[in-house]
């Protein structure tokens, strides 16, 4: 390689590392509580990272008695709490669209549909723009969830979002891309927390990046979500398992934990351990999201992501907020 030409690679490497410090990443959150209190943190938070949207979650649909039912409706309160587009979120099972006919399909969306709206009625949404559908479906009900989203897109006439899991982008040849309008790459839950991996299940990079190698071709636009939450991996004498949600290493204090291994504590008296009674010799596996690891994440999602992108964090509440500066979720 002759000297201008090894000038001009200089050139453009310093142009490309220029233009990836140069994205742009607006910061929005959802929250997933169906007793809604926003209160000033929350209020706080969302003003100072200048949000603009908050996917808030008004119910899940699952099967009862082999039927589609909407459960855990989210409560009555006053979406003029925030200065935010809602945006409604619906989370549904996979287990909802195994073997539905066509007919079914068009109820269920209809049913959402009209649920989303009484919903927003009562509670004073501004104007919805966007209905978003969260369900992990996989190649057996790709057909039945696929033809929903587009059902609820034509009675809607909204724009239609649609969660991401990152097994879905790196096996979108036996999974199939969503007909949405956009996406939503859950960089979540990357493992199962009743595993035996030491490693951790809310956000594992490693696992992220393995993922994540070809997610620039994917075809369909999306945005990221990160996570801010915690939890304990609580297990007993027999080896059964239990999730303990919001848990973090304040809660791991002695005389009643003692600490067993870097993220592991074993119980040392009978206690309540957020309204669960747990019992001496039980251990809990602590697994949280730290300001390091959410950098980190970013980091590489802003250096692998070819274009500007939102980051939605899972989820506005007081308790998670207050382990990060809203320096370190800008």
């Amino acid at each position: 390689m002759n000297t201008k030409s090894l000038i001009y690679l200089f050139l453009f490497s310093i142009l490309a590392a220029g233009c990836r410090r140069g994205r742009n990443h607006p910061v929005d959150f959802y929250y997933w509580k169906a007793d809604v209190h926003i209160g000033e943190t929350e209020k706080n938070y969302f003003d100072s990272l200048a949000c603009e949207r908050l996917f808030i979650r008004l119910f899940d649909i699952d099967l009862q008695e082999g039927k589609p039912v909407p459960v855990a409706k989210i409560k009555r309160f006053d979406a003029a709490v925030l200065p935010a587009e809602y945006v409604p979120v619906v989370f549904i099972t996979n287990r909802t669209f195994a073997d539905m006919t066509d007919g079914k399909i068009d109820e269920l969306a209809e049913h959402t549909l009209k649920l989303i709206r009484d919903i927003a009625i009562v509670n004073r949404f501004p104007e919805i723009r966007e209905i978003k559908i969260d369900c992990d479906w996989t190649t057996r009900t790709r057909n039945t969830y696929f033809r929903f989203l587009e059902v609820l897109k034509k009675h809607s006439a909204k724009n239609i979002s649609c969660t991401l899991r990152l097994h879905q982008i790196k096996d979108r040849k036996q999974t199939g891309v969503p007909p949405a309008d956009k996406g939503y790459l859950m960089c979540y839950a990357t493992s199962d927390p009743t595993g035996d991996d030491s490693a951790n299940s809310i956000l594992d990079l490693s696992l992220l990046k393995a993922y994540t190698r070809n997610m620039n071709d994917y075809p369909l636009t999306f945005d990221v979500a990160l996570p801010l939450y915690s939890w304990g991996i609580v297990t007993n004498h027999l080896g059964w398992k239990k999730l303990v949600n919001g848990l973090s290493v304040e809660d791991m204090q002695p005389p009643l934990f003692r600490q067993i291994g870097e993220h592991t504590f074993e119980v040392e008296q009978d206690c309540f351990l957020h309204g669960l009674y747990i019992t001496k010799g039980f251990t809990v596996k602590l697994e949280e999201i730290t300001p390091g690891l959410l950098a980190e994440a970013r980091d590489y999602l802003h250096r692998k992501i070819d274009r500007d992108f939102r980051i939605v964090y899972f989820h506005l509440s007081r308790g998670f907020l207050k382990r990060f500066t809203i320096q370190e979720l800008k």
